[in-house]
């Protein structure tokens, strides 16, 4: 058995090829294409990943398969203790994992800690899956007959998760999934794959059965095999709206049950009550954690007109003190993924000027505590932001932090509830009855009052509206449990030896 400390010393090699995991153990295949894993600090390519093949594709849905057959019979408690020592083996060996995230994806390491924690919130909640499986019983619902409903697992299920969180949202979807008895095929994203191998091997270690948590890499061939297979009974997504729109789509017209999460362009609404240094702290940490490749950033501060020019002002010197760098130097922000996605942020600063918007603080080219060769961009701010610019509609998914200039509460919600997405949002107010009105009239999932970034803890659920999310289904809490299991009502009569006769009507409440 590959364990977690031998399998980050082959991660962290430059000739490594990334395998596949299927069956408890890693797996190449038959494919001979890859793709380029880089370190994004260094600008280099630092290993390669193995693409899958659609037979590829077909073995590990078979074997998958068929170790659903026997896990969804293992017993609750069983279940539960693979959770536990899963948990347990992650929080030990963090470090280990941290430094995997840092060196594929580009994130400080204190945000690498951050998101495993947050991913092992939800394991977690996924150990209390004896009293999250529960069903009901009535009793006596006509004469001699009673109702009870069964929760049972759904057999296969195929996880698609992205680049952003490449440890956080798999345990999002997949912790839930194997507690309630499914199997699972993960399909990491490809540009940092190697965190999924990681929690691949520590599964197996917890004890896990071989088959039951399967990780294939690869491109479009890769969902397009999970999307279509018809023992796939689900399918679980977090990535761009384009994306999920077509995950939803090809899913569900195969018979799946999906949950696709999108995009997001959030709003956070600063009323002239509100205290700016708060705000100002707020728009800065959800602003740019992260390097900004987050879903639930924060990319547009709307500001009363009356206390704008003081919050840029405030916003501008927390900027000057940020540390832009490698992760692993105790930087307070990283690089972005790619070259290609550095480049499409950095030309939204030309897009919102020529629009007619103020740069106040441009990221571009800034001298960074790092190799030059790093994807780099630095915390930016642009004030007096056109509602009309692609800047401003665009998810732009990097360390961008607009300001729109708003004259009052209705202009604000105006405008957060014309946009095409419903993902987060936040008012910074210290008036009640504001904060009240905001959170039944705003048009979106999650909502912050005085919070930047609202994420739900995990026995709540987390999701969006409009084209942030498609499909009924949020991710983790109750939904999550209810998404990954089927529901069966039985009815139910046992006869008393007193029972004779016949009686084709319908039966009599005595």
């Amino acid at each position: 058995m590959t364990d977690t400390t031998t399998l980050e010393r082959e991660t962290a090699s430059a000739t490594t090829i990334v395998e596949h995991w299927v069956g408890g153990a890693p797996w190449a295949g038959a494919s001979d294409r890859t793709g380029d894993v880089f370190n994004p600090a260094l600008g280099t390519v630092q290993r390669q990943v193995r693409f899958a093949t659609a037979d590829d594709m077909d073995h590990a849905v078979q074997v998958a398969s068929d170790a659903a057959a026997s896990w969804r019979d293992v017993s609750i408690a069983k279940r539960q203790q693979v959770m536990f020592a899963f948990r347990e083996i992650v929080n030990a060996r963090k470090d280990e994992l941290a430094r995997i995230l840092t060196n594929e994806h580009g994130k400080v390491l204190s945000d690498a800690h951050g998101e495993i924690a947050r991913g092992l919130e939800v394991v977690e909640f996924a150990c209390g899956l004896g009293q999250l499986t529960k069903g009901a019983y009535s009793e006596n619902v006509s004469t001699g007959i009673d109702v009870y409903t069964l929760r049972q697992p759904l057999g296969v299920v195929g996880i698609i998760s992205p680049f952003n969180f490449p440890a956080m949202v798999p345990m999002w979807f997949f912790s839930i999934a194997l507690a309630a008895g499914n199997a699972v095929i993960l399909k990491p994203s490809e540009k940092d794959p190697s965190a999924a191998n990681w929690m691949a091997a520590a599964l197996t270690e917890a004890g896990l059965p071989d088959g039951v948590f399967n990780v294939v890499h690869g491109d479009k061939v890769a969902v397009d095999g999970l999307l279509e297979h018809p023992e796939v009974k689900a399918i679980s997504f977090v990535g761009s709206t384009p994306i999920a729109r077509y995950v939803y789509e090809t899913g569900t017209r195969n018979g799946k049950r999906v949950q696709a999460l999108g995009g997001a362009k959030n709003h956070m609404l600063v009323l002239p009550d509100a205290d700016l240094d708060l705000a100002a702290d707020a728009a800065v940490n959800a602003g740019f954690g992260s390097a900004g490749e987050r879903c639930m950033a924060i990319s547009v501060v709307l500001a009363v007109d009356t206390v704008a020019d003081a919050l840029v002002e405030k916003i501008s010197e927390r900027m000057a003190t940020l540390r832009t760098g490698d992760g692993t130097r105790g930087c307070d922000m990283g690089p972005l993924i790619t070259g290609a996605h550095r480049d499409k942020v950095a030309s939204y600063v030309d897009v919102a000027a020529e629009d007619g918007a103020s740069v106040v603080v441009d990221g571009r080219g800034i001298e960074v505590d790092g190799d030059p060769n790093g994807f780099w961009v630095g915390p930016t701010l642009i004030d007096k932001v056109p509602t009309g610019s692609a800047a401003y509609r665009d998810e732009i998914f990097g360390p961008v932090l607009s300001v729109v200039r708003v004259d009052g509460y209705e202009e604000g919600l105006d405008l957060i509830n014309s946009g095409a997405f419903g993902n987060g949002t936040a008012i910074f107010t210290n008036d009640g009855g504001a904060a009240r009105r905001f959170q039944h009239e705003v048009q979106v999932g999650m909502i912050g009052i005085n919070v930047p970034i609202p994420v739900p803890v995990a026995y709540h659920s987390f999701g969006g509206w409009k084209a942030s999310l498609f499909g009924d289904a949020k991710a983790y809490g109750t939904h999550g449990f209810d998404f990954f299991t089927a529901e069966k009502a039985v009815t139910s009569r046992w006869l008393d030896p007193s029972h004779g006769g016949l009686n084709l009507g319908f039966p009599q409440h005595d």
